[in-house]
């Protein structure tokens, strides 16, 4: 039982809010010489984890990028574009982006979009720049809002949509759970049943985002009201 000490070293770190990198390195350290295992071919084991997927660490480069640009003013640029088209509002514009991203799934380009590249330096304060545009000012609860729309459109879009492409790591893992209990299928047929709930995701959280333009309205002009008014 001692080698499971790393999962209680997750859970401890995790509950104290440490750095989630030091705390799984700490675990597998910590799992690798419960187990009986030196030191050293410990960390050997990590290095040649770490150079064998090393390709993985490419995406880590276009963070700094992001963040340059972001600097650089990127949101406001964004924001001031979107906010010049009069038929924009934060609800076509998160419709517009999930259906992007679920079509792009689809097709198995599941890195164009994502919170971190996508969703924060442009889609939300797009979503923003047109709520803007349509009322004079929104509450500080209404832009959280819109930018937990946002957040959840990309969900959406790529959990629905990636389903589709046969060549992915949620078909390969359906394909093979169901292996083990005597269900051979191919991965194609996967994909094809993927289809309809992809389409069903698409209308339920669209009619969500169309209907957030109407909620935003209201949050405008309760929070424009003022106190005491019926």
């Amino acid at each position: 039982m001692l080698p499971l000490i790393g999962i209680l070293i997750v859970i401890v770190g995790f509950a104290l809010r440490l750095n989630a990198l030091l705390v799984v390195t700490l675990a597998g350290l910590a799992t690798g010489v419960a187990s009986g295992q030196p030191l050293l071919d410990v960390v050997a084991a990590f290095g040649r984890a770490f150079a064998d997927s090393r390709y993985i660490a490419i995406v880590w480069l276009a963070l700094p990028v992001i963040g340059l640009a972001e600097r650089s003013g990127l949101k406001e640029r964004s924001r001031d574009v979107i906010s010049r088209i009069r038929a924009a509002t934060a609800g076509r514009v998160l419709l517009v982006y999930l259906a992007l991203r679920q079509i792009t799934s689809a097709l198995g380009l599941v890195s164009l979009g994502g919170h971190a590249q996508m969703v924060r330096p442009l889609v939300a304060p797009m979503a923003e720049g047109a709520a803007d545009n349509t009322h004079a000012s929104l509450p500080a609860s209404t832009r959280e809002r819109i930018r937990a729309m946002a957040a959840g459109a990309d969900n959406v879009g790529l959990f629905f949509g990636e389903d589709v492409f046969v060549a992915i790591g949620s078909i390969l893992l359906i394909r093979g759970f169901l292996e083990q209990n005597g269900i051979a299928v191919e991965p194609l047929q996967l994909a094809r049943w993927a289809i309809p709930t992809a389409i069903i995701a698409f209308a339920v959280h669209g009619a969500r985002l169309l209907l957030l333009d109407r909620r935003i309205a209201r949050e405008v002009a309760a929070a424009q009201q003022p106190e005491g008014t019926p």
